[in-house]
């Protein structure tokens, strides 16, 4: 029995040239460019022109314009205060909206009691907080809070 194919399958695009292959490679077969392959998803059922409109723009989703360093602006981002004086130095003066920051460091020197107070001074300026772990439980993280 014939396995049913699938409706959507993955291309390689390459983001120097947006040359298209069938498979990952290290440097693209059309202009040379080195790691530029990223894997995009393509609906089957497109094919020809519309094809290949919907690989261009799937390709273009996510992606970043390339700019020289001297075209970058060098304007100051808005920060958010933390309210806690050291994190906000550390940070520049706060956290930038849409940032990521990771707090790092040996276990039990108090990241997690540092982000519980970070998430409840931001919450109790009006600030949405989601605080996420992958090592404590629920009742852990209660606890602390």
């Amino acid at each position: 029995m014939a396995r049913p194919v699938p409706a959507t399958r993955s291309v390689y695009v390459c983001q120097q040239c947006g040359a298209s292959a069938p498979r990952w490679s290290g440097q693209c077969a059309s202009c040379e460019a080195w790691n530029t392959l990223v894997e995009t998803v393509v609906n089957r059922a497109a094919s020809g022109r519309a094809g290949a409109r919907a690989r261009e723009r799937a390709a273009s989703v996510g992606s970043a314009a390339i700019s020289p360093i001297g075209g970058v602006s060098s304007a100051e981002a808005s920060r958010l205060p933390t309210g806690i004086g050291e994190v906000d130095r550390v940070l520049g003066g706060g956290l930038v909206p849409g940032s990521i920051v990771l707090f790092g460091g040996d276990p039990g020197i108090g990241k997690s009691t540092l982000l519980l107070q970070l998430a409840g001074r931001l919450a109790a300026a009006g600030h949405s907080t989601l605080y996420l772990t992958g090592e404590e439980s629920a009742s852990q993280v209660r606890g602390r809070a």
